[in-house]
């Protein structure tokens, strides 16, 4: 066995070298590479094994100092498939995070799991190497599923645009949603769900494919929505063509590139402009104004996704019209210029229901609060999706 060249990057801070061995479920394995010889240039070389006693390493412009630790080197383990299941499993036990994964339908095993571990699809689906695949969401509200039927619609007209054949007619689909939120027991969470064009091989076309698979999750994420206000910027991302964009599949490179830019500039999102130069839509929400005249306004949905929740809200804004807070709801092009002159603006999605803006880029929106529309509109999707008609309601039977 060849000893390792020279490298460059300290001890410390080397992706590939652990200072403590990772406990697995067997002693002997340990996951750390063989070969590290592309590392480069400008430290000592340790042989294969362990290295044991090292109390300090020089490279070419510092000494590090280094308290007992071992470095092993070991080929990488060939698994059974009870062994990768339990290395699943422990891997899936040792993240953390705000959200929890309590049942997964998969129609490639043909039933639902309530193991996360197993909540898994295959590689060589064309939704994972090839981006053929569309998804959609549904909010899961005190034992409903909020808007399940219009989300149904959006997917099935997704997967007609992408040529995604389907696993199952509409009315299967949607008991199979159903049961695997029961089977969850989730009460405040999220379903989403895939369809795509299936496993098969690597090949670029799905012709190899042998038949479209359904996937679904549920979510359970407890954080309350939030009415605090925001800032966005604007997008240098490139936004989708509208063939494109129109249709909700898996292929969300420039939303997340699109959402990095705004963390990175200090804001929530980041607001994509049309070819023309109209106001578009952010990474995943709709946006919309009040203007001066008390109207709401909202881009149309020519050119960007059709935002289930967006559209009920432009419903739910005709009662303000009625009531007179409202003089107006308007769906047509937005300028920059009208833009920042609202008096309100706000994002509109799923996931966060109805957030108020307060600042565009450089531009203070209105007098830099959270707007009373802005509001009074997030107050009435909370409200629908608690007593909510069973159009928008849809019960799960625990």
């Amino acid at each position: 066995m060849a000893s390792l060249q020279f490298f460059s990057i300290p001890v410390s801070r080397n992706p590939h070298i652990t200072r403590k061995p990772v406990e697995h479920p067997s002693p002997s394995l340990r996951l750390i590479p063989r070969n590290l010889a592309f590392l480069g240039p400008g430290l000592r070389y340790i042989h294969h094994g362990s290295a044991k006693d090292i109390k300090s390493i020089r490279s070419s412009n510092r000494t590090e100092a280094v308290t007992d630790y071992s470095i092993q080197v070991s080929d990488v383990p060939l698994l059974t498939s009870s062994e990768a299941m339990e290395r699943l499993k422990i891997n899936r036990e040792n993240r953390k995070g705000a959200q929890g994964f309590l049942a997964m339908y998969s129609s490639i095993f043909g039933g639902i799991t309530t193991d996360p571990a197993a909540m898994v699809i295959p590689i060589d689906d064309h939704m994972v190497h090839r981006g053929h695949g569309v998804f959609d969401t549904a909010a899961i509200r005190d034992g409903y599923l909020y808007e399940l039927d219009q989300h149904i619609d959006r997917i099935l007209r997704s997967a007609s645009m992408a040529k995604i054949g389907l696993a199952f007619d509409r009315e299967s689909i949607r008991r199979i949603l159903i049961q695997t939120v029961s089977a969850s027991k989730c009460k405040t969470g999220s379903l989403r769900y895939w369809l795509s064009a299936g496993p098969g091989d690597f090949q670029l076309s799905p012709s190899g494919c042998d038949q479209p698979a359904l996937y679904a999750v549920v979510v359970q994420d407890k954080s309350p929505f939030s009415s605090k206000g925001v800032k966005v910027v604007t997008s240098s991302i490139p936004i989708k063509p509208p063939q494109f964009a129109v249709m909700k599949s898996v292929n969300y490179l420039p939303n997340v590139l699109s959402k990095m830019e705004a963390e990175e500039k200090g804001a929530f999102a980041a607001i994509w402009l049309d070819g023309d130069g109209f106001i578009a839509e952010g990474p995943n929400m709709n946006v919309a104004f009040v203007t001066k005249d008390k109207e709401l306004l909202m881009p149309p949905f020519d050119k960007i996704l059709s935002g289930c929740t967006a559209k009920r809200v432009l419903a739910l804004a005709e009662g303000l019209v009625k009531e007179g807070k409202l003089q107006g709801v308007r769906v047509e092009n937005v300028t920059v210029e009208e833009g920042k002159k609202a008096v309100e603006m706000m994002l509109i999605g799923s996931g966060i229901l109805v957030r108020p803006i307060v600042q565009w880029d450089e531009q203070i929106i209105g007098d830099g609060k959270e707007g009373s529309l802005t509001q009074i509109l997030l107050n009435l999707i909370i409200k629908d999706m608690e007593s909510g008609p069973l159009t928008v309601r849809t019960p799960i039977p625990y």
